[in-house]
């Protein structure tokens, strides 16, 4: 009896284990009953939020998939632009699961990898389009958030001008959706059920993209050489441009005080040699004066000033004169200057 009843609270203690499941903070979960996804009578998905629950044990699974915001960086790609020109354009995704169906059947099993490849694959078809109706300057300017905006709308909603795209896409899901071999004819059947949402949209696999942005912008390295080098080429001449400007006006002016400096030379000349003229002339009159008033003192004051030049105190020049020279005449004996009191 107590074997028994032993053997019963382990059997319930292990159908509670099956039983019993979590979901933690930031997740959500699907119950597989046989592999299929378990729907309401409204035909929706049932979907467990955080907590406890319980399942069939044996007979019902559970798929726990991140309901939180992921960010998916892209590598960067070149983009060809209005004008043709390339760009290498940097860019990241941030996106979510809006239906946890459509996205576990979308990505076989729930697979992030898989969703971004998806992701990935719209998504650079998208901003090439994008991109392809803008010129550099729009794009690296105020409408680059208008880009964004449209971009990511055209993700989420889809357009009429991607049915080609878009078909293959489906076409690439649903090809490995059926060839897998963890689904079975019923979830293939559940697959193709159509409803308001565009088969082009990330919405058809069961993803939101909350945000879309350019991180960075550069060119090519071979275009990118090419205008560093016609960049260097123009600031060399426009340099050259200043330097041969700076030669021409530092010939201006050194002509200029050149020119000033030899007016001003001559100029200065011209009046020295009127206030010298006007010098001399005055000197001139003066001397002229004096000889008429009294020639004898005028000669005295002349010989005598010869006499001052001639004996100077350190002149060692030596002179041979004769005594009855005219030019001694004052150093004789009063008796012999008689003619000077005459």
């Amino acid at each position: 009896m107590i074997r028994n009843f032993f053997s019963f609270v382990i059997c319930v203690i292990v159908i509670l284990f099956f039983s019993l499941f979590t979901i933690e903070e930031g997740h959500k979960g699907i119950i597989l009953r046989f592999g299929k996804v378990l729907r309401d009578a409204d035909n929706n998905s049932l979907i467990y939020n955080p907590g406890l629950h319980i399942k069939i044990p044996f007979i019902e699974t559970i798929k726990i998939l991140d309901s939180r915001i992921q960010t998916m960086d892209n590598q960067a790609d070149r983009f060809v632009t209005m004008e043709k020109k390339d760009l290498i354009i940097d860019s990241y995704v941030k996106w979510r699961i809006s239906d946890l169906s459509r996205y576990y059947l979308a990505t076989g099993g729930g697979d992030i990898s898989q969703a971004e490849v998806l992701i990935k694959r719209k998504f650079s078809d998208r901003l090439r389009s994008e991109l392809g109706r803008l010129n550099v300057q729009g794009i690296v300017t105020d409408s680059r958030n208008k880009l964004m905006t449209d971009v990511r709308a055209s993700l989420n909603h889809g357009t009429s001008g991607e049915e080609a795209s878009g078909f293959h896409c489906n076409h690439d899901i649903k090809k490995f959706h059926f060839h897998s071999k963890n689904y079975d004819s019923s979830m293939q059947e559940q697959y193709r059920v159509s409803d308001l949402v565009n088969p082009n949209s990330m919405a058809a696999l069961g993803i939101e993209i909350v945000d879309v942005r350019i991180k960075q912008i550069n060119l090519p390295t071979e275009v990118s050489d090419a205008i560093y080098q016609r960049m260097r080429a123009e600031r060399d001449a426009v340099a050259r441009r200043h330097r041969s400007q700076g030669r021409e006006e530092a010939e201006k002016l050194r002509a200029t005080a050149d020119y000033e400096v030899t007016r001003t030379l001559a100029e200065a000349k011209r009046q020295s040699l009127i206030i010298r003229g006007e010098a001399d002339a005055e000197t001139a009159k003066l001397y002229a004066t004096t000889f008429n008033e009294d020639p004898s003192f005028y000669a005295l004051v002349r010989t005598l000033r010869a006499y001052e030049n001639s004996f100077k105190k350190n002149n060692n020049d030596l002179m041979v004169l004769s005594a009855e020279t005219d030019f001694l005449r004052f150093m004789k004996s009063p008796k012999s200057t008689t003619g000077l009191n005459n």
